[in-house]
């Protein structure tokens, strides 16, 4: 699984700006492409918590910023995923039997992603601690 390859290249362009933040006319002249591409790439990193849509206050024309702590953002996402991707198992389970063949492999799936759902939301506090205790 990755990512689209423009939204790759927008989002490691906002992420190497200082101020992280472009407008589509600067992302489209740093990257060479035009302006169809990046409104894709936008709209994909957007809807996925990685940037925002913003208009400076006096400036004409929306910017694009990386947005601060996305990384929790993006993964707290993930974690609803993981959730219904559990539950997903549990429901194919139920349907096809647990001691048959895809049964097993549908436990091996649920258990899986149980675990990491489980183990998610300790991994966010433990990283709001660190983030805390080092400034």
């Amino acid at each position: 699984m990755g990512w689209q390859r423009m939204a790759a290249r927008v989002f490691a362009a906002l992420m190497v700006t200082d101020s992280g933040r472009m407008t589509a006319g600067e992302l489209a002249a740093m990257l060479s492409v035009s302006p169809a591409a990046i409104s894709g790439a936008v709209r994909y990193l957007d809807q996925v918590g990685l940037i925002s849509k913003e208009r400076v206050p006096g400036e004409r024309r929306d910017s694009y910023r990386v947005l601060d702590d996305m990384w929790y953002a993006s993964f707290l996402k993930q974690d609803r995923l993981l959730k219904l991707w559990g539950e997903t198992a549990d429901e194919g389970i139920a349907v096809l039997g647990e001691h048959t063949p895809a049964g097993k492999r549908l436990a091996e799936m649920r258990d899986f992603f149980q675990f990491f759902a489980k183990e998610m939301p300790l991994l966010f506090e433990r990283w709001h601690a660190r983030r805390r205790d080092t400034g």
